[in-house]
């Protein structure tokens, strides 16, 4: 969750794209030592090195495509009266930022200043809409339904006693990327939504519960209703280790034991809820974990004797990455059955132990992608996210610190998560004379007739809300929209509907 104060922090700077950096010089001097990796240059046995690469090829790719914006924008701008400008602009930004600018602000450049501020909205709406249209034609991450991956995936959570998997991060932007990234898991095998500090709606989550059952007993998927499976609900709350006072939840005031405990407390409410609600037993799985913004290390907090979860017992993905960092593959392997069950047999573990193992293993590789390409720790230890996501959807965003997710159907249910994300905008780029980009998304289901038409009236119904409730910042055009539906049945990518940049027609007389 986002820094309190972000805009009038002392030590907080801009980045090529304007979001950037909150770091001082100070704190990560002190990095190794707080991390306290050992053998700094070697890697764990149990990383996947070639998975490592192919992720942070993605990343730098999309990241880059952002960053490049400013740059090009500033290039622009010195020529604005030139001759034959349209078309040179045209040109520096395809070669650059491989997109078209808009035609009709470019056209005004000879008679006011060229409005750099419309031109950076319209660029990072852009450059999400190549973002979706590369995630869904190529699957990027190679985590597609029906890919190997998802498959394999799937076979195993069901090997593990669970048929479905739903995670709840906080919408803060540096966890974007805990589902694919840290924790290594396929997007499309996965349920995820984003509640700031992890606070997810108990009411919704019982009726999502309540589709997975029905479709167990209707069409037998994931698998039959009768087999002893589970539903896991996961709630993965953060804390910063290179800074803990002042990086950590912002909803719970950076307090990392309260993140825990409120985390705890939906958990088991929503446990509460199936089983007062429905009978024959009808209960579900839970799993607490707090996710390191700097190292995307995590800590599983285990069971407590009376069943439930204990908040000061945590399994610790680096503390294990140390001290296996000079064990085999097959020696760490027993370390992390021995530290989970009590027992080095891989072939023992059962449910829940058998998924945490799995966890940890896939997140050692995370560990080491941290450390390779980010030196053990982010240099971004605030935020630095790039765009606002509105609405239900995202699933093509999955990089740390691309967007701030605010999850919500009405802008007056959303508020809070709503006005966080523009708190956090006003320090990076409102506080720089730029923009706040705010993607609209409502995802709809091509089978039920007529959702897409409410989709888009979806889409509409909460951009003219944000215009009324940010009316200042959008009058001084510091805010722009963009309006984008996709169909959650195929596997086509997002549809822009609309845009508050879009030409304004001329009334007839």
């Amino acid at each position: 969750m986002p820094l309190r104060g972000l805009a009038k922090a002392k030590n907080f700077t801009l980045g090529p794209t304007a979001p950037m950096k909150t770091f001082t010089e100070n704190v990560h001097s002190q990095n190794n030592e707080i991390n306290n990796f050992r053998n700094i240059d070697k890697t764990h046995n149990l990383t996947n090195n070639s998975q490592n690469e192919k992720l942070y090829k993605y990343e730098s790719q999309i990241k880059s495509s952002f960053d490049r914006i400013v740059p090009t924008l500033k290039e622009i701008a010195r020529i604005q009266h030139h001759e034959d400008f349209i078309n040179t602009a045209q040109s520096i930004s395809n070669k650059n930022l491989g997109i078209n600018l808009p035609t009709h602000v470019l056209d005004k450049s000879w008679v006011k200043p060229l409005d750099m501020r419309a031109l950076y909205a319209w660029c990072a709406f852009k450059q999400h809409e190549k973002l979706s249209d590369n995630f869904f034609e190529n699957d990027p991450l190679e985590g597609s339904s029906g890919s190997p991956n998802a498959n394999n995936f799937e076979t195993a959570l069901l090997d593990c006693g669970i048929h479905l998997l739903d995670i709840t991060p906080c919408s803060d932007g540096r966890l974007a990327h805990s589902v694919a990234y840290v924790m290594r898991i396929p997007f499309s095998a996965v349920r995820r939504r984003s509640h700031a500090g992890a606070l997810f709606d108990i009411e919704n989550t019982v009726n999502r519960w309540v589709k997975t059952e029905h479709k167990r007993y209707r069409e037998n998927n994931p698998n039959e209703a009768h087999k002893d499976t589970r539903y896991l609900k996961i709630v993965t709350y953060h804390f910063s280790s290179v800074d803990p006072l002042h990086q950590g939840c912002a909803a719970h005031g950076s307090d990392d034991k309260l993140a825990a405990k409120e985390g705890r407390e939906k958990l088991l409410a929503f446990k509460e809820a199936v089983e007062n609600s429905f009978c024959c037993g009808a209960s579900v799985d839970l799993m607490l974990i707090g996710l390191d913004t700097d190292t995307d290390s995590l800590k599983i907090h285990l069971s407590s004797s009376d069943g439930k979860i204990d908040l000061e017992n945590t399994i610790s993905s680096l503390d294990i990455y140390n001290s296996t960092i000079n064990f085999s593959k097959d020696e760490a392997e027993k370390e992390i059955c021995q530290i989970i069950s009590g027992d080095s047999n891989k072939d023992k573990l059962k449910g829940l132990d058998k998924f945490v193992f799995k966890l940890i293993v896939n997140n050692i590789s995370q560990i080491d992608y941290v450390k390779k390409f980010h030196k053990g720790s982010y240099e971004d230890i605030g935020h630095a996210e790039r765009f606002i996501g509105v609405g239900i959807g995202f699933k093509e965003v999955h990089l740390r610190n691309l967007t701030y997710f605010a999850h919500l159907d009405t802008v007056e249910e959303g508020a809070p998560d709503l006005d966080v994300g523009v708190k956090i905008f006003t320090g990076l780029n409102v506080s720089q004379d730029l923009p706040i980009p705010v993607v609209i998304r409502f995802d709809y289901s091509g089978k039920v007739p007529g959702a897409k038409e409410r989709a888009a009236k979806d889409c509409y119904r909460v951009n003219n809300a944000i215009s009324i409730r940010y009316k200042s910042l959008v009058d001084k055009g510091l805010l722009h929209t963009c309006l984008t539906i996709r169909d959650r049945d195929n596997i086509h990518s997002a549809q822009i509907i609309g845009m508050s940049l879009d030409q304004k027609t001329k009334e007839a007389h």
